[in-house]
């Protein structure tokens, strides 16, 4: 059996947001698997190499036909938005193999920017303390289960990364997670919504948790909630990581040779 599947995570959007890795993985495959909206993403890209486009909620007919592919001797690239690892393709096609009782297969996963790391870089530095991130589509899911881990999240005072916030039809787990968070942080709680982060349309909003059941929310757009020392400081969120309970973030540096001769007194002692 020669054949290999590569799992790539594309990154969120932008082409300059992904991975060298990743467009190696690209061009060197037979053929490329993938959701049709990040296709499109990815025109640019091994021009000459066949495409297997599938729409949305196909993806174990998609890992199944790119598994038959790869037992058949053809390198394939599975390609995920984002990171292949986080809400992506890596765990079905891994799920799949071990189904299917295929041991020898070659797979990679070649890990990508997800829309994680793109929203909280927009928004400013939301993440630099222990976070938690839940997704809110309960296709996969129990209702009953997300709300579980909503609760818990909240309880633990971590800050909350949401995808998938709202369907079209789909509004209750949304509207259900807005009033458990009110009840565990203060309406003042900063709050960041991104939407389509990196691409052309991006939208990027901070608000308060007052203001979030009204805020506009759907699958392209990822919501975090800041924690209890979460703050929004000129356009931005901020949650501090605890540097100034220790040191004096107001001091300017101290002098090269100040600090050098200091290093060398406390050697010397």
């Amino acid at each position: 059996m020669n054949g290999a599947i590569f799992i790539v995570g594309i990154g969120p959007g932008g082409a300059e947001h992904m991975t060298p890795a990743a467009v190696a993985a690209i061009e060197r495959a037979d053929v490329i698997v993938g959701y049709r909206t990040y296709l499109a993403q990815i025109t640019h890209l091994a021009r000459q190499i066949r495409r297997e486009a599938s729409g949305m909620r196909q993806e174990v007919e998609r890992v199944q036909a790119a598994v038959d592919l790869a037992v058949a001797g053809q390198r394939v690239a599975v390609v995920s938005g984002g990171d292949a690892g986080v809400y992506g393709m890596a765990g079905l096609v891994y799920e799949v193999l071990a189904e299917r009782g295929i041991e020898d297969l070659a797979v990679e996963v070649i890990p990508g920017m997800s829309a994680l790391n793109a929203a909280a870089a927009l928004l400013g530095a939301p993440l630099m303390t222990d976070f938690a991130v839940i997704s809110l589509s309960d296709q996969l899911t129990p209702r009953e289960a997300i709300m579980h881990r909503v609760t818990a999240a909240a309880q633990a005072d971590f800050v909350i990364c949401f995808y998938n916030p709202q369907g079209r039809t789909r509004v209750a787990p949304w509207q259900q997670a807005c009033a458990l968070l009110a009840q565990h942080r203060l309406p003042s709680t900063p709050v960041g919504v991104v939407r389509n982060a990196t691409r052309p349309d991006q939208s990027v909003q901070i608000m308060t948790l007052a203001d979030l059941p009204q805020a506009e929310v759907d699958m392209l757009t990822l919501v975090i909630v800041g924690n209890s020392t979460t703050i929004a400081h000129d356009g931005r969120m901020i949650t501090p990581r605890g540097y100034q309970a220790k040191y004096d973030l107001t001091a300017p540096a101290p002098a090269r040779s100040a600090r050098r001769g200091k290093v060398a007194a406390e050697q010397e002692e």
